[in-house]
C-alpha cells in the first residue's frame, strides 16, 4: 500500500504522514494500554477488516512506532507493542480525548459500539493530579466482562488492562451503569446505593477516588445566536 504524503516540510504534516491514515490513531490507542494480540484488536476495532488492519500494523512496525513480541507466560503468543517513540503519542491521544469529551461526546448514537477497556484512556485524560497529591493506591475496575485496574503514585496515574495483583478498592458494575456514570447522569454513590454497582476496599481510598477525575463540561461546536 502506497503511503500518501502531505509533502510538507512541517513538523504537524510529517506526523500525519505517520499517523494521519483512518483507524492509525485508534490503533495507538489500544496499544498505549498495554500489548495486544491481533485477535485483541480485531475485537475492538470492529469494522477495520483483517487486510486493513494487518497494513495498518505493519506500516506501525515500519515506521518505528510499533514492535511484535511474545507475551510472557502462560499467555506466550505474539502480540504488538507500542516503541519508545510510539509511546510518545500520548499526550496527543489523551488531549484528543479530552477535547472530545468537551466538544464532541454527546448521546451514545444508534449501532456505536462501545467496549468499558477505552475508559482507560478517559480516565488519563480526567486524572486531577492535584486531587492525587500524596495518594498511593490501586484501584480495580470490574465493568461488565472486562477488568482494569489504575495505579494512583502522588500525582501520577498507570491505567493497565487485567486485574490488579493487590487493589486497595475494588468497583464493579454493569456497561449501562458506568456510562450513566460517566455521563455524569448518575454518581457512583448513587448507583451504590441503588445496588447497580458495588465498592469495596480500603475506606480512604474510596472518599479519594471521587475527587481524582474530572469530566470537562460539554459544550456545543456551534456558536450561540446573537442577540438582536
Amino acid at each position: 500500500m502506497e503511503q500518501r504524503t502531505y509533502n510538507q516540510y512541517c513538523a504537524t504534516a510529517r506526523t500525519l504522514d505517520l499517523v494521519g491514515e483512518r483507524w492509525t490513531l485508534l490503533l495507538v490507542r489500544e496499544l498505549l494500554t498495554g500489548p495486544k494480540r491481533f485477535g485483541d484488536l480485531q475485537a475492538s476495532l470492529r469494522g477495520l477488516g483483517t487486510g486493513l488492519l494487518a497494513a495498518r500494523l505493519k506500516h506501525l512496525e515500519r515506521e518505528g512506532l510499533a514492535r511484535k513480541i511474545t507475551l510472557p507466560p502462560p499467555a506466550r503468543t505474539p502480540a504488538y507493542a507500542l516503541t519508545e517513540a510510539g509511546e510518545e503519542l500520548a499526550p496527543a491521544i489523551l488531549s484528543l480525548a479530552r477535547w472530545g469529551l468537551r466538544w464532541a461526546m454527546g448521546e451514545r448514537r444508534e449501532g456505536e459500539t462501545f467496549h468499558p477497556g477505552w475508559a482507560l484512556l478517559g480516565l488519563r485524560a480526567c486524572f486531577d493530579a492535584e486531587a492525587a497529591a500524596g495518594l498511593r493506591a490501586v484501584y480495580e475496575f470490574r465493568i461488565g466482562d472486562e477488568v482494569f485496574h489504575t495505579r494512583v503514585d502522588d500525582g501520577t496515574i498507570e491505567a493497565l488492562h487485567g486485574p490488579a495483583q493487590h487493589p486497595d478498592a475494588v468497583i464493579a458494575l454493569d456497561e449501562e451503569t458506568f456510562l450513566h456514570v460517566a455521563g455524569q447522569r448518575l454518581t457512583l454513590a448513587e448507583a451504590v446505593e441503588s445496588g447497580a454497582a458495588s465498592a469495596s476496599g480500603d475506606p480512604g481510598a474510596l472518599r479519594r477516588l471521587r475527587g481524582l477525575f474530572r469530566l470537562p463540561p460539554q459544550r456545543s461546536r456551534k456558536p450561540s445566536p446573537t442577540a438582536s
